[in-house]
């Protein structure tokens, strides 16, 4: 039965498509690429954050090329959530507690980007980290794998079931391995690093011949070899680029390039990565139909001391590191192009969130969601016509506990402390003082006055609005 809510939605999107078919020069679905890196900051790239020891070349063309979104976030501030809101838009905190992989994230039939793109035709192929479970678990003996990508609406995938620390460490080519890790590899570590930064991964079982620093490279290679294929195909394509770095192990080809150490290195690559890919769709011809996001999956590993020991605030002026509730765990560099659409040079403060994107590939191909499908989505259609525009989300809730709602300028956070990986994670209330967090974002971006106690109309407004979304399970 369609609601009231969905009626007015499916209006909305009609609307848009029409507006698209009609004022665009080429009313061809346009492909669509996904590039999400792994751990990489708000301040890293250039583009971001002036001051950055970390050049960016690409990743800065694509802003130039098309549009910033400078209060952009993930949903869940760490790896598995928010690639779970990206896929689905869906909040994470929906779902409950994330496991660690013992089994899919995602239902059976549950309606995510690449299954949705597929029934409109498209070609979908995934390259890289899918960290959303297999049923069974990761561990394999060269058996098919179930429970991944291509149970989800992916006609192909290439890559590896988690991040590059978490063993075992093998290859997976659809649903095979492509060789079972039958060896065992030592832990890693770099000196001179906290114990999960640097050269680091767990030790484990690797399939034979797996090497860590060859993973970067070798997923590009992968998705260059697919956009290859689809020179002079007329058939749209939906492509996720899942790079699984600048996520530990930090491997760089070279030393010394950036000013960021081997993290800096690290990132540098990952820009050399990207500027193959916007090369790829150059030379097959389908960068003026292609509509290509770039962001990044949650925060850096990177504390205080790493900022001053090294000059590089990977957050930028914002508070935080990865896991956080404070901005630097979840708001994203986010960038758009789309040449046909997005006009150059562009910058949006429209708040959003990656849930929005299902929502917008349903605006885009003016095909309605199915129901109970996206619900956490609010399209970037009028956005990315007219940076001034807004979208018609009123509020978001972030993180895969539900404990960050934002209402505007306005950020609750449920706890005191972080939240995550920076210290103190969670701090006890005192008599009289805040039980919780309240940030005027647009006066104080780098959260430093909580406004808790100051402002408890606005605390019980924001309780009200996520007590809201949680009756909605």
């Amino acid at each position: 039965m369609m609601t009231m809510r969905t009626y007015a939605a499916a209006l909305v999107l009609l609307a848009a498509a029409a507006c698209v078919s009609s004022t665009t020069a080429n009313p061809r679905r346009p492909n669509v690429v996904i590039v999400l890196a792994d751990d990489m900051g708000y301040g890293d790239p250039r583009c971001f954050n002036a001051k950055s020891r970390i050049a960016t070349p690409n990743i800065d063309r694509l802003a130039h090329e098309g549009m910033r979104f400078v209060d952009a976030h993930s949903p869940g501030a760490w790896c598995v959530p928010s690639r779970y809101g990206l896929l689905t838009g869906t909040y994470p905190f929906r779902v409950g507690r994330f496991h660690g992989g013992r089994e899919s994230v995602l239902g059976a039939d549950q309606v995510t980007l690449a299954s949705f793109l597929r029934e409109q035709g498209y070609a979908t192929a995934m390259v890289g980290k899918w960290h959303l479970g297999l049923d069974g678990g990761p561990m394999t003996d060269g058996a098919d794998l179930h429970g991944g990508p291509l149970d989800h609406g992916f006609e192909r995938f290439f890559g590896i079931h988690a991040s590059l620390d978490i063993p075992p460490y093998y290859y997976i080519d659809g649903r095979t391995p492509v060789a079972p890790p039958t060896e065992k590899v030592a832990s890693s570590n770099s000196a001179g690093w906290t114990k999960i930064q640097g050269a680091f991964w767990r030790e484990g079982a690797i399939a034979p011949g797996f090497v860590h620093a060859e993973v970067l490279p070798k997923f590009v290679d992968e998705a260059v070899s697919f956009l290859a294929e689809r020179d002079g195909e007329e058939q749209p394509f939906f492509l996720y680029v899942a790079l699984a770095a600048p996520h530990t192990p930090w491997l760089p080809e070279s030393s010394g390039r950036s000013g960021a150490d081997m993290y800096g290195d690290f990132t540098e690559q990952v820009d050399d990565e990207v500027g193959r890919i916007l090369a790829a769709l150059d030379s097959n011809g389908h960068r003026d139909n292609t509509l290509v996001v770039f962001t990044s999956d949650n925060g850096p590993v990177w504390y205080p001391q790493d900022v001053e020991r090294l000059g590089h605030a990977s957050v930028g002026d914002l508070r935080g590191m990865k896991s956080d509730s404070y901005e630097g765990g979840h708001r994203m560099p986010f960038v758009v192009r789309w040449p046909q659409v997005v006009a150059a040079r562009t910058t949006t403060n429209q708040t959003i969130c990656f849930t929005d994107m299902l929502a917008t590939m349903a605006d885009i191909t003016g095909v309605w969601l199915p129901e109970g499908a996206g619900g956490d989505g609010h399209s970037l259609m009028p956005v990315l016509r007219d940076p001034a525009a807004s979208t018609s989300r009123e509020h978001t809730v972030l993180k895969a506990d539900a404990s960050v709602v934002r209402v505007g300028n306005w950020k609750l956070i449920t706890h005191l402390g972080s939240g995550g990986f920076s210290p103190p994670r969670r701090r006890k209330p005192v008599a009289d003082g805040p039980r919780g967090q309240l940030y005027d974002l647009a006066a104080d971006p780098g959260e430093a006055n909580n406004l808790w106690l100051q402002r408890p109309d606005v605390v019980a407004q924001l309780t009200e609005v996520l007590a809201a979304e949680r009756r909605k399970q």
